[in-house]
This record gives structure tokens, sequence and C-alpha cells, in this order.
């Protein structure tokens, strides 16, 4: 008999997604492995996330060459190389309580003859996916955000190449903000996780990081910033989450608008701060949202390594009948742990062990315990 497994890509592209798909296919079709295990395996494809299974006709074959996509080694090849999603993605909710479509899911997954599927996605495609497994359909997920805001792993697809081009740009806007002895505040994605601003700005010397998980206050800001102009620096970087608050008040929102999720789009607060900071400084102050570049350009080598390991890992699983969890990277090997327990909670930054509260900036103070000795 041969296992017929599909695969598919939800919410916000990133770099990765490719290689796990790859190494899914790779993994699943090997015909070495295939004889070892002496059990064949097909892939399918899913375009569009969760609208592929929602739209597709599985008896009609002008819409299965539109949402689905039969995969092999020869198809998936150089695809780790690049950057996004061949198959496509779209932030659909089958769940959507306005307009729940889940049964149609369910009846496409058997229509299509799907023995198992493969999630690849943050937390609300992963919710959809613990969602369906608990219907009964066989579900296994990997993840997948640059916010890296999933609990129980260590490491979630797209994380890396994105703190490496906050890493390049700002060191493009250290050139301008030199120049002309501006200020700069750089705001980066995250939503209510400040991984990237943290990690990001510490790698590229901010002065500055301002992160969700800690209220900060205008006046403390613009008194860090005086200073080090008083100390005859020229220029500086403030590095700001989407998601960070200014004491007393809520975060900002480019629109009021929900995605089939209930999220609306955090946004604006560079602008708001880099105009405040502008009038109660008098330095000359530039914003810059980096958004979506955030997100584009051709994986870095950790995150290609991790789409390998983590596809491979997905379809043992599988094989194993290992259903209703997901690959993760825990104490440095990859594993796999219930998709309930990923989605209980948010992975944040703690404010405690890494944050300094004074300086609004990394935590100066060892990451290990001062009692630790060699030998």
């Amino acid at each position: 008999m041969t296992l017929k497994i599909g695969i598919l890509t939800g919410g916000g592209d990133c770099a990765g997604l490719n290689s796990a798909i790859k190494w899914v296919t790779k993994a699943a079709v090997d015909p070495l492995l295939t004889a070892h295990r002496g059990e064949a395996m097909e892939v399918l494809g899913i375009r569009d996330g969760w609208r592929g299974l929602v739209e597709v006709d599985p008896g009609n074959p002008e819409s299965l060459a539109r949402w689905t996509m039969p995969l092999d080694e020869l198809v998936v090849r150089t695809w780790d190389r690049h950057g996004g999603t061949a198959l496509g993605s779209s932030r659909t909710n089958p769940f959507n309580p306005k307009n729940d479509q889940s049964q149609k899911c369910l009846d496409h997954i058997r229509g299509l003859g799907l023995h198992a599927l493969v999630a690849i996605g943050g937390e609300d495609t992963l919710s959809v996916a613990h969602k369906l497994h608990g219907l009964g359909q066989k579900v296994v997920g990997i993840p997948k955000t640059i916010d890296r805001d999933l609990c129980e792993t260590e490491y979630t697809l797209g994380y890396d190449t994105a703190l490496n081009v906050i890493v390049e740009e700002v060191d493009r806007l250290r050139t301008t903000a030199g120049s002309h002895s501006r200020l700069f505040v750089v705001e980066v994605m995250g939503r209510h996780a400040g991984w990237l601003a943290l990690e990001g700005g510490a790698a590229v010397g901010a002065h500055v990081i301002l992160i969700p998980e800690h209220e900060f206050d205008l006046d403390r800001v613009a008194s860090l910033l005086e200073q080090r102009r008083r100390a005859g620096v020229r220029y500086d970087i403030v590095v700001v989450s989407e998601g960070a608050r200014i004491k007393g008040q809520g975060e900002r929102y480019l629109s009021d608008k929900e995605d089939s999720f209930g999220h609306k789009l955090l946004g604006g607060i560079s602008d708001y701060l880099a105009k405040q900071l502008e009038i109660s400084t008098g330095y000359e102050t530039r914003h810059v949202v980096l958004s979506h570049i955030q997100r584009g350009g051709q994986p870095s080598a950790r995150d290609r390594l991790m789409g390998r390991y983590f596809g491979i890992a997905a379809v043992d699983m599988i094989l194993e009948e290992d259903f209703g969890r997901m690959v993760a990277l825990r104490d440095g090997r990859v594993a796999s742990i219930p998709l309930k327990q990923a989605l209980e909670k948010l992975f944040l930054v703690d404010v405690e062990a890494l944050y300094d509260p004074i300086r609004y900036n990394c935590r100066r103070a060892s990451v290990l315990p001062l009692s630790v000795r060699a030998g």
C-alpha cells in the first residue's frame, strides 16, 4: 500500500519553508528509505494553505490542478535555496466562527485520499491543525514563524533569516545616520513577542531596544539618547518592536480590520515615536519600518538546515503514527511535542532574565549563574 500525505504552508511566508517542503518530500519518496521501511509514500502539495483544502474539488481535474501540486524529488530539487513558499500561503481559517468551513476541509482531505497531513505554520496555522486532529484527522505540525513565539521549541523556521535581514538593513542605515547626525527609529516585526527586536537590536548595537513585554517611558528614552549625544556620539539607532507600548497606552494598529483569526494589523509605533523624540530632543529623526522585508530573501544556512531536520522528522512521525504533535527543537535535539502543548501560551522574552528595564536594552549580566565555574 502507498501512503499519500499532504503538505501545506499557512500564515505569513518566511525563509525555510521551501526547505521543509523539500525534505518532507525527499524523506517520503526516497527509494532507499522506502525499501528499508517496506512502505511507499507519495506527497501532494496543497496550494495557498488552508484555503486550498477549502476550495479544492477532489473530483474535478481543473480544480485539482489549481489547488494541488504532486511533489517528487525532481520537482523540489532546488526549492531549499529560495525564500517564501513555492506552494503559496493564505490566512484562511476553516474554523472562522463567521464562516465555519471545517467540515468541507475534512471532506476534501478524505476526497484527496490523504493518509496524513503536514501543516507548516505558526500559532494560527497550527491551531487549525490541532482542531482538525481533534476531529479525527491525522496531522503533524512543523513550527514556522519569524516571531519565534511558539512555546516548547527552541527554534521556528524563518527566525534566523529575519534576524540577519535586520542586521543587514540597520548596517546600511548607519551610513546615513552617521553622515547626517540623525536618530533612526527602526520598527521590526514580532507582534507580542520581542525576540526580533531584542536580539536584532543587540546584534546591531542599538542604544535603545523597546519590546512588547515591557512598557517604556517616552521621557526615559529621550534622556538615554540625550546622554549619548552629550558623550559625543553623532547618531543613534532605536529598535522598536511593532507591539511595543508606551506606558499608559495600548498597542498601535495600522487598521481596525481583523483577519479570519481575529488579529488586527500592528504598526505605527516607530512613526509616532520618531515624531515625539524629535520634539523632545530636537534631534533630526527618521523612522524606518522593515515590515515584510524581514520575511523575504534567500534562507540563511540555519533555516535551510532546520527545514531539512524538521521535514525529515515530520515524515518519521507519520510513519510512527505520532499524530496531533509538532516537530520541535528541545535541548538542541529534534523532538516532537503535543500541538496542544505548543499552543497553550506564547513564548515571550523573559524580562527579568534578559532585559534591562533601566537601559532599555539587553541585560548586561552573564546569562550563566556566577557560581558556575569551569571544572
